[in-house]
């Protein structure tokens, strides 16, 4: 069984503002996958969503049937480990999205981490916003 232990965290500079996602994906203690890509404007926790979805879709790409999902969203983890109700009209499509590709995995364990823990899913998700907005 494939098992995948996967890094994620959406950048925002301004809330809404220019946004990035940042994903690193594991197998193996080995880093296989990395992913940093802008999002346009968009509010943080958007951001943060929008980096679970492209982790998901990588993780189902990579033909994984186990994850690890960490991120420094608390919001994000309460929510979907379902402590925290979805109210939020700009997040719950995304919400929606995301559980529905979570369905492709026979288990997932999503774990809030400290900020610390996650720099490299920061560096690359701040790195997108600021790649896009030295071009403009």
């Amino acid at each position: 069984m494939i098992h995948l232990e996967i890094y994620i965290d959406g950048a925002s500079q301004g809330n809404p503002g220019h946004s990035g996602v940042g994903v690193v994906i594991y197998q193996n203690g080995l880093r296989i996958k990395s992913v940093s890509n802008y999002i346009g404007i968009a509010t943080n926790n958007v951001a943060e969503y929008t980096a679970l979805i492209y982790a998901l879709e990588e993780a189902l790409l990579l033909k994984a049937k186990s994850l690890k999902i960490n991120t420094d969203s608390q919001l994000l983890a309460r929510q979907l480990n379902k402590i925290y109700k979805v109210k939020h009209p700009g997040i719950i499509n995304l919400y929606n999205r995301a559980v529905h590709l979570l369905t492709g995995f026979e288990k997932v364990l999503i774990n809030h981490i400290p900020r610390e823990e996650n720099s490299l899913a920061d560096k690359l998700a701040t790195q997108a916003v600021n790649a896009t907005l030295k071009k403009v």
